[in-house]
């Protein structure tokens, strides 16, 4: 911030003027806002008008400045003000000086109301399709100053990285470590499990499948490894309606999972995101009774909450409210 008086300083010495004696670098705002008032109106009565003050404490101002600059900024006489060539400098100066300040004020207000700034958000893919990219358009159209990173990741990392203050909010699965890890969260949706087939198979002509009958087909699922809660809620499903299941094959990438069921692999278990991005593929899909949820939360660490993120929960929170999220 001091930058911009390096040139006045620079005259200041150049010409061979030492500074008197309690000459103090820290100039008072105060000060140069009424030095750039009577540079620019070349009058102190004017400037004293414009900056509704009483001239002789004006005249004070400006001599304190010069006293401490060791400088004459304004020669004057009973009728005219003329800028000295330090003076000129300086009141250059001032004025960026000053509308750098202004800027930054902004800035600091804009921050503070999370109207600028930086959010980090973590996500899983297929879950939040249907209305992140919608929610980020609309962000953005309110709030064009702040950057989004967006982070894909699993619903593990996603906690952990929130808990860490690297995220600031994650739309993920819930996690087992989530209460321990200190993170507050709020429950976006429940989604129904559905099976997808086939279209040749056995059971794609029924309307929906119950649990027992899958007791004598393999099973694809997503991998623990990527998704605990998912991987956790089918195999209970299963235990509940009296089987353990077979597992085929339990591929990384929920994509993985479609393509070993086109394959005739065994019946894919998913969630009815899934399902519903998966119509352009020769399968078809039932949902699953009694029905079983895999949730979809909002987490976010109060420990490192910032007002970007309180802004963004609240248009999701908003969009909850209205049913737009979903929609």
């Amino acid at each position: 911030m001091l930058e911009p008086f390096a040139s006045a300083w620079k005259f200041h010495f150049s010409m061979g003027v030492m500074p008197a004696r309690h000459y103090n670098p820290l100039m008072d705002l105060r000060q140069l806002r009424h030095f750039q008032a009577v540079a620019e109106e070349l009058s102190f009565s004017r400037a004293a008008r414009r900056l509704r003050i009483a001239q002789p404490a004006l005249s004070r101002t400006v001599k304190e400045l010069e006293d401490q600059l060791g400088v004459r900024l304004l020669e004057r006489d009973r009728r005219t003000v003329r800028i000295t060539p330090g003076g000129s400098v300086l009141l250059t100066e001032t004025g960026l000086l000053l509308e750098r300040l202004e800027e930054t004020v902004r800035r600091v207000r804009r921050a503070a109301s999370g109207e600028e700034g930086e959010l980090r958000l973590g996500y899983i893919g297929p879950p939040t399709q249907a209305f992140l990219g919608r929610l980020l358009t609309e962000f953005r159209r309110r709030h064009p100053r702040v950057t989004i990173l967006l982070e894909e990741r699993t619903p593990e990392r996603v906690c952990e990285m929130v808990a860490r203050g690297k995220l600031n909010l994650g739309l993920t699965r819930p996690v087992a470590s989530e209460q321990a890890l200190g993170l507050t969260s709020r429950l976006l949706r429940r989604e129904p499990l559905w099976a997808a087939l086939p279209r040749e198979h056995p059971l794609a002509g029924q309307r929906s499948l119950r649990w027992r009958q899958l007791v004598q087909h393999p099973l694809i699922l997503l991998s623990r490894r990527e998704g605990v809660s998912l991987h956790d809620a089918i195999l209970g499903a299963c235990r509940a309606a009296g089987f353990s299941p077979s597992l085929g094959h339990t591929p990384s990438v929920i994509n993985t999972v479609l393509a070993y069921v086109e394959a005739g692999a065994g019946i894919g278990i998913i969630p009815d995101s899934v399902a519903a991005l998966g119509h352009d593929r020769d399968l078809e899909f039932r949902p699953l009774v009694p029905r079983r949820f895999a949730d979809l939360v909002m987490v976010w660490a109060v420990d490192h909450d910032t007002p970007v993120s309180e802004v963004f929960r609240d248009l999701i929170f908003e969009w909850l409210r209205t049913g737009r999220l979903w929609t």
